[in-house]
């Protein structure tokens, strides 16, 4: 019998979080559910991290995922937007942390190269693989689906792992 794995995949921003969670069963990939978590941009940093962190605990709690996996965030030219991308970023990192969870980390060339076979695949591209790859999963935002994807390439990263961990090769 073949082991099912919970997966919560995050895709972090401080005004949008996306998020979503696949059941895992050998090479398997099953759509549990997925959203968005929406901070107020009129409340302060703080407060919006607070609801950020509630939020994913309350997620974790309600889905119990085995294992989470974050998408890492790049540096782009607007030093104030970098750091409060970060800012939501430790909090992804954090949350699945303090609930005993093991984090993997992915940065987007990873993440859009499991999914659609290149690094340098849209989003619209990425979209339409986690569609593909998930039938019946109905997306309505591009931060969710982006999540999905995290937690698709986290399920190949295992896959793969567990291939060289009991000595088998991937064909």
């Amino acid at each position: 019998m073949i082991h099912t794995t919970r997966l919560l995949g995050i895709d972090p921003g401080l005004r949008f979080t996306g998020w979503g969670v696949l059941d895992v069963s050998g090479n398997h990939l099953k759509h549990v559910a997925d959203g968005v978590i929406a901070t107020d941009a009129t409340q302060s940093v703080p407060e919006r991290l607070r609801c950020l962190h509630e939020s994913l605990t309350a997620l974790i709690e309600e889905y119990q995922p085995a294992e989470a996996a974050v998408e890492e965030t790049y540096v782009n030219r607007n030093g104030s937007s970098t750091l409060k991308l970060g800012y939501a970023r430790g909090i992804a990192l954090l949350a699945p942390a303090l609930a005993g969870l093991n984090v993997a980390e992915y940065g987007a060339m990873s993440v859009k190269r499991a999914v659609a076979g290149t690094g340098a695949a849209t989003k619209e591209q990425v979209e339409m693989m986690v569609r593909r790859i998930l039938p019946g999963a109905v997306v309505k935002r591009a931060d969710a689906s982006d999540a999905l994807a995290v937690a698709i390439c986290h399920a190949h990263h295992r896959a793969s792992q567990q291939r060289v961990a009991t000595g088998r090769r991937s064909a």
